[in-house]
């Protein structure tokens, strides 16, 4: 019997939207989970930063708010915040569904940027719920 998938899988869903986006497509075909020991520029990484359940009053599972943090590495800070522009074009407002667990919805909620190990970063946070 498989596994039931639930908002701890939230990131899949996160993955699957910026890999069918054609405007995060043609900036980059690199996303990955968490953390990467090396990879070229540009690329994406993101990650369930906090997740919050809700049951429901009857003991049951409720609808669950993941924060994601979408975080896009690139060579020159234009092409940052370009890129970051097509990320929060594909997620804010968005809806999908993998294996069971389904984004109810996805919006952008913080923003960061920054310039760590020779690379620009732009961090997204957006609340997602399952």
């Amino acid at each position: 019997m498989a596994l039931k998938k639930t908002s701890l899988s939230a990131g899949a869903v996160i993955r699957d939207i910026l890999l069918a986006n054609k405007e995060v497509k043609r900036r980059t075909n690199s996303v990955f989970p968490i953390v990467i020991d090396k990879a070229q520029l540009p690329y994406i990484l993101y990650r369930r930063a906090a997740l919050l359940h809700n049951p429901t009053k009857a003991g049951a599972p409720g609808a669950d708010t993941v924060s994601m943090e979408v975080v896009c590495y690139t060579a020159q800070y234009a092409e940052g915040v370009e890129l970051a522009e097509a990320v929060r074009a594909a997620l804010d407002y968005a809806h999908g569904e993998r294996e069971g667990v389904i984004m109810r919805s996805c919006t952008l909620v913080d923003s960061e940027e920054g310039y760590e190990d020779d690379a620009y970063v732009q961090q997204l946070v957006f609340q997602v719920k399952i």
